[in-house]
């Protein structure tokens, strides 16, 4: 499935209704949110066509050929513009020459921007959890509020978390990302069960930074 279908209406149906599921098994507030990417990754673009602006100066000075020399800095010119679209409009290559290591700084970082700005820590007994799916990095990232620390949850929240941060690695599988989120209803019962009075505090809409019409290879 393409992974711009995270962003379509049907997906944020069912992510609601699943939201609503695990809030009824616990008293954690759940907050979901999705973004096509947490960072620009303009200079990976400009520092690969560099790299082939290079290239290309490389093989006009040293092939057996002779060309014009008043072309040269035309052909680099080329060369780096050139690369700088094939980077931008290929997104494994530039995943690639990003790294998974800095798309992980930048995922962590934008949740975390994210958990403050969607009022995630705003439920009285500070038990809301993000979490944060990044389209183009195909990477998820769950923050959780003091209570759900304090509460610690145990193993089979820390197992449904590792389920969750690897639900878009391979790309977008509804019944991969779901499953690994209902699992968070029973894995934080124990520890923090739904009070008689509880109430629900933050939204169970998925929020989204697109309109779903962009698809993401």
């Amino acid at each position: 499935m393409a992974m711009g279908e995270l962003f379509s209406d049907d997906i944020r149906k069912e992510a609601a209704a699943v939201v609503k599921e695990i809030e009824g098994q616990s008293s954690a507030e759940i907050v979901l949110t999705a973004r096509q990417s947490s960072a620009a990754y303009r200079e990976t673009d400009y520092l690969f066509g560099f790299g082939i602006a290079v290239i290309t100066l490389g093989a006009l000075l040293y092939l057996p050929q002779e060309f014009a020399l008043e072309w040269m800095v035309v052909d680099v010119v080329v060369g780096f513009l050139l690369g700088s679209v094939v980077a931008a409009y290929f997104p494994s290559l530039r995943r690639w020459l990003v790294g998974r290591k800095r798309m992980s700084f930048n995922v962590s970082r934008a949740a975390r921007a994210a958990f403050v700005d969607l009022g995630v820590t705003r439920t009285s007994g500070r038990t809301g959890i993000l979490v944060y799916l990044s389209a183009y990095e195909r990477m998820v990232h769950v923050v959780a509020d003091i209570g759900i620390v304090a509460a610690k949850p145990g193993k089979a929240y820390e197992d449904a978390l590792a389920r969750i941060s690897a639900a878009l690695v391979h790309g977008f599988n509804r019944s991969r990302l779901f499953d690994a989120l209902r699992a968070l209803g029973p894995a934080l019962a124990p520890a923090l069960p739904r009070a008689a009075d509880d109430v629900n505090e933050l939204p169970d809409e998925m929020s989204t930074d697109k309109d779903g019409k962009e698809e993401l290879a």
